[in-house]
């Protein structure tokens, strides 16, 4: 009984602490974001931190790209990862003291079209006369769409055992139709045409349209076409640009994008990357390209108003009854019939 009060005594410290912090946050920064709703700017809003104060006014932004690459989680805010890179690159472009950008790659991929968007991002903020550099500082793992996204960036940096490369696309489905039937459970499907069906999970084998194969095919082809040619681009485009200090893409660097995952050493000698290293050398790196001797290291935070800080309890209340189990284990789901660049070995 007396642990029982003492945990609860704890417990109550703990949520009246968060709850103040928030109030904290949302009274801070709402006399200037709280706005009319057809005045105030749609998406995330940031706001500055320092990193590391190089006593300098040049700047060099530090933005992270963690976890799996997509745009249907959305944090506390309601925002997704692809909104709040967009939002920061456009903040990093709009500071002219901001002279280059640091992306710290650490992430498996994703889906296809989250990580085109921030791909597509990237490449804008760097082109046209007013373009400023983006260095990639890999980490433990930049595959697959981590490295999808690294492509664009004027100078890629690897650790000599970070997992790199997957240059490739997934995409699963299930056939659960002999569940069905070992349960007594038959379907009745309506549709307007042969393939109006396809990848369903509840069709028997010779439902299946003999075509359809071919054509799913095709379509994993024709991304897949796309990927290899942003990393072509990409990499072409960086060593016309670093001359002889970066690194070509060797002639063979095709026969490697099978699906394999490199090591830094490994997509160092294919020319996937510029340079093994560290985040500091990352740093440097960028100082250099940007001709600058100093800047201090920036990164950006979300900020919130009231209505986003009402919004987060709206979505506590929605979660109420939900019990989640952490096995340590970070494995996402696929949802079937949607295209990934994802290196996922439990899913190879």
């Amino acid at each position: 009984m007396i642990f029982a009060i003492i945990l609860i005594v704890l417990l109550c410290l703990s949520v009246f602490g968060n709850f103040a912090q928030l109030v904290s946050r949302a009274l801070h920064f709402s006399s200037y974001n709280f706005q009319p709703a057809n005045e105030r700017e749609i998406g995330p809003q940031i706001e500055e931190g320092i990193l590391k104060d190089n006593d300098s006014d040049n700047k060099i932004a530090v933005i992270p790209v963690e976890g799996i690459i997509t745009s249907h989680q959305a944090d506390q805010s309601g925002n997704d990862m692809v909104e709040v890179i967009k939002a920061e690159l456009q903040a990093a472009k709009k500071d002219p003291d901001v002279k280059a950008v640091v992306l710290k790659v650490d992430s498996p991929g994703g889906e296809v079209m989250a990580a085109d968007e921030i791909y597509r991002e990237i490449k804008k903020f760097e082109d046209g006369p007013k373009g400023k550099p983006v260095i990639c500082s890999m980490g433990s793992l930049a595959a697959s769409g981590g490295y999808y996204i690294s492509a664009p960036c004027r100078w890629i940096v690897a650790n000599e055992l970070t997992l790199t490369g997957s240059i490739g696309v997934i995409m699963e489905t299930v056939n659960y139709r002999g569940l069905m039937d070992k349960i007594g459970i038959e379907p009745y499907v309506f549709k307007s045409g042969t393939y109006k069906d396809m990848l369903s999970g509840m069709r028997t084998t010779n439902e299946i349209p003999p075509g359809e194969h071919a054509m799913v095919q095709d379509l994993i082809d024709e991304t897949y076409d796309k990927f290899k040619s942003v990393v072509s681009d990409g990499r072409n485009a960086a060593h016309e640009k670093n001359k002889d200090e970066g690194q070509p893409l060797s002639d063979d660097w095709t026969k490697y994008a099978d699906g394999r995952v490199l090591s830094g050493d490994q997509a160092l000698r294919l020319g996937l990357v510029d340079q093994l290293g560290d985040f500091q050398d990352a740093v440097d790196r960028a100082r250099k390209i940007a001709n600058i001797q100093n800047a201090k290291l920036i990164e950006y935070h979300e900020i919130y108003d009231i209505s986003q800080f009402l919004r987060f309890f709206g979505q506590s209340e929605s979660a109420r009854g939900q019990v989640k189990v952490d096995l340590g284990l970070n494995v996402p789901k696929l949802e079937a019939g949607q295209f990934y660049y994802l290196y996922l070995p439990t899913a190879e």
